[in-house]
């Protein structure tokens, strides 16, 4: 039988170790298991119920003692100018302890009254307990600005760098922080909002030259909250991970399986590997194999690097870096698949039949060894019968087969019927400088289509394997467009001369014959740009509603575990679910996949609005040396403030201000997507073919303005170009004096 700790040994670890004090941390460290739990759930009880210990959510503390994270309210500086907090979580029966504030430089100024959120460390002097350090300001929440610092004669203004941003924020003498004229700088705002004058804000960071080419990336990181530094309690423990051995794992070294990514990738987490299936029950078929990353053998629970990376919760990518969920040692070393290095792995080995019908799946957790580290266009190249020195060797023995099996899995993908977009995605080309040296569109090769049809078997492999085992999980769900949403979509097909059926279930293969009917035609772009607009955003869910999109009933991210935390979740339950060890999913973390599925379907999001601005910031830049010229595009928006316009030659989306149309006033439909003029009866709706003029690129907000010069090759109406427009008021003017005119005619008639 266990030894049951006494209540002084409960003490005094739950005072030796602050962090570790739930009932399960407590058990762990005196070896306590099974039955033996009650004996010692009673004896914390027992202290609860004597004062000792209180109870905080899953976890027990001394009360005599504060959190090491805790709320504190401001004091008054003393004679000295050192400032002091008073303890909101103090509850225990002796002296308040006293905390010292020990401001960083980066810090921003603190008052009497603020409520601040600060990390402990007990000491010993002689007029204080505690010293504390700020990790931010609470209850106030203030908003955050990124922009730039124009010095005055009293501190100055920062014009931000948000293109939405219109306000300029005024900065005291005393919360300048140092900043220089014209450098970009991130800003906290400061007291309240005044209903008069320009609102007020503190300087808390210094961000350089905004003009540097590497400061596009660094604005949207700082302006979308993307923790980009690591802790260095998790760089040591990254740093102190050690490769995974054998042991408990099934020897896949002498397998041929190779990675294919970009060839800029950063880290390598899924290999693969087929050949013909032998058994005779199969005729036709295919053996596939995916292998994964393991990662969760390093990026333990309840670890500084789990905290980190659920924090993160993604990695996010932009032109010029990666800030990544994990850090290098382990996303660009120990968890990459590295040519010719062992590497720990979640495998799962699907078997389909001739037409890609998976017939059969297993998972193993594994030890392999990647042959090759290839690149999408090289693997294409040999495939096509032009191999290189890398491929050449792998072309008959493994790459052959693997084509092999994608061919099956397209006859499957062909009647599943998963929503079939023709939008080309844009690729920026940096120089060594940084600086934009062209806009392409990425080439679509079906090297590309293979990885990515052997991910989604992999993925569904995983759910299904979950489902069965009836473990959570995080589920990727894709629900179906909106009613309203899907109106729109056949409004704007039946005006192309297209037709969406009503009165039946929506499928893709409804919408797909929609896209097939439009794909030629000068509408396709529309078509297929306003039925992505009408589906719904993709999310994690612990509860499992379906991928819409990919036509799957079950479907859950497995494969890339190094940069989505969803897929570390789906791991530790695969590890769980099979016995493989110590580091599955935990109870404590099963009861927070809800909130855990929330925040990651938020960070993902924030990482799309910080990749998608970068774009925007590159493009602007890349086009600011062509003001003047003329482009073709297409509508793809608009709003009541005017048209927004793509560029057919570098996708980038500009906006033609409703201010520049003239001086007529335009009627704005939400509805129907168009503005009107109120004179001409210019209409403006989405899908139009237009002819732009840029007028306006500003790098450092990634905002575009364009002149319209002409809708579906048709010049503007008489009176609508930029110089000697209509003028409404001069029409209703000139209206008025010949009306003025007719009455005094009138009058002179009756006279006579």
């Amino acid at each position: 039988m266990t030894r049951i700790p006494t209540k002084q040994e409960v003490l005094d670890w739950i005072s030796a170790n602050p962090t570790l004090t739930s009932k399960r941390d407590i058990a762990k460290a005196f070896g306590i298991k099974g039955a033996d739990r009650i004996d010692l759930k009673r004896i914390l009880k027992e202290l609860e119920a004597e004062g000792h210990l209180e109870k905080r959510k899953r976890s027990y503390r001394d009360p005599d003692r504060l959190p090491p994270v805790s709320v504190l309210q401001v004091k008054a500086p003393n004679a000295d100018g050192d400032l002091f907090a008073r303890p909101l979580e103090w509850h225990g029966e002796g002296v308040e302890p006293i905390v010292l504030i020990i401001a960083r430089a980066s810090d921003p100024a603190l008052g009497e009254g603020d409520r601040i959120l600060a990390r402990l460390t007990v000491v010993h002097e002689e007029d204080h307990n505690y010293e504390a350090r700020l990790i931010r300001r609470i209850g106030t929440n203030p908003r955050k600005i990124v922009g730039i610092f124009r010095k005055g004669a009293e501190g100055g203004r920062i014009v931000p760098i948000d293109k939405a941003g219109q306000t300029e924020w005024l900065v005291a003498d005393g919360a300048v922080h140092g900043a220089k004229d014209g450098e970009l700088v991130e800003a906290e705002q400061a007291g309240p909002k005044n209903r008069m004058g320009l609102p007020r804000a503190r300087i808390v960071e210094r961000l350089g030259d905004p003009t540097a080419p590497k400061a596009v990336s660094l604005i949207a990181i700082h302006q979308h909250g993307i923790p980009d530094d690591f802790p260095d309690k998790v760089i040591a423990e990254a740093d102190n991970a050690k490769p995974v051995g054998l042991k408990g794992r099934e020897d896949l070294r002498d397998m041929p399986l190779l990675t294919i990514d970009p060839s800029d990738a950063r880290d390598r987490d899924d290999a693969c590997y087929a050949h013909a299936d032998d058994d005779p029950k199969n005729p036709g078929g295919h053996v596939i194999w995916v292998a994964i990353a393991d990662v969760a053998a390093y990026v333990l629970p309840g670890s500084a690097l789990n905290r980190e990376a659920r924090k993160r919760g993604n990695s996010s990518y932009f032109p010029d870096r990666v800030v990544p969920m994990l850090p290098d040692r382990l996303s660009g070393d120990l968890c990459s698949l590295h040519e010719g290095v062992p590497r720990a792995c979640v495998a799962v080995r699907m078997q389909i039949d001739a037409n890609g019908n998976k017939i059969g799946h297993r998972f193993v957790r594994g030890l392999m060894r990647s042959v090759a580290s290839l690149n999408y266009a090289e693997v294409q190249e040999a495939i096509d019968g032009n191999p290189n020195d890398r491929t050449g060797p792998l072309v008959e023995t493994v790459l052959k087969p693997l084509y092999a099996a994608y061919a099956a899995l397209k006859k499957a993908r062909a009647v599943r019927q998963p929503l079939e977009l023709d939008l080309p995605e844009r690729k920026i080309v940096l120089s060594e400088t940084g600086h934009v040296e062209s806009v392409a569109f990425r080439d679509r090769l079906d090297a590309h289509r293979l990885i990515e049809e052997f991910m989604i078997l992999a993925n569904v492999s995983a759910a299904e394997t979950l489902i069965a085992k009836r473990r959570p999980l995080l589920f990727r769900v894709h629900e179906e467009p909106a009613p309203e949403k899907l109106e729109s979509l056949r409004e704007t097909a039946q005006a192309a001369g297209l037709n969406l059926a009503k009165g039946q279930v929506l499928q893709t293969r409804h919408l797909n014959a929609l896209l097939n009917a439009a794909a030629g035609t000068e509408d396709a772009e529309l078509i297929n740009l306003t039925t992505l607009r009408s589906m719904a955003q993709a999310y994690y869910n612990p509860e499992n509603f379906g991928h819409f999109g990919l036509a799957l009933r079950n479907y859950a991210h497995f494969t890339s575990p190094i940069r989505r935390y969803a897929d570390l979740v789906v791991h530790r339950s695969l590890i769980s679910a099979h016995g493989w060890g110590t580091d599955g999913l935990t109870e404590d973390e099963i009861t927070r996949l809800e909130e855990t599925a929330t925040h990651i379907s938020d960070t993902e999001r924030r990482s799309m609005m910080a990749e998608r601005d970068t774009t925007d910031r590159y493009l602007a830049a890349y086009l600011s040396e062509r003001v003047g010229n003329e482009f073709t595009g297409r509508i793809s928006g608009i709003a009541r403030f005017g048209a927004f316009v793509k560029m057919d030659e570098t996708g980038a989306d500009g906006l033609v201000p409703v201010r520049s149309l003239g001086r007529e006033f335009f009627h704005f439909d939400r509805e129907a997507g168009t503005l009107m003029g109120a004179d001409t009866g210019l209409i403006i709706a989405i899908g139009q073919r237009v002819t732009v003029r840029l007028t306006e690129a500003t790098p450092v907000t990634g905002g575009l303005e364009l002149e319209l010069l002409s809708i579906d090759d048709q010049a503007l109406p008489r009176g609508q170009g930029p110089k000697g427009r209509s003028s409404r008021r001069k029409a209703i003017s000139t209206k008025r004096k010949k009306d003025k005119i007719k009455r005094k005619i009138e009058r002179k008639r009756r006279q006579r």
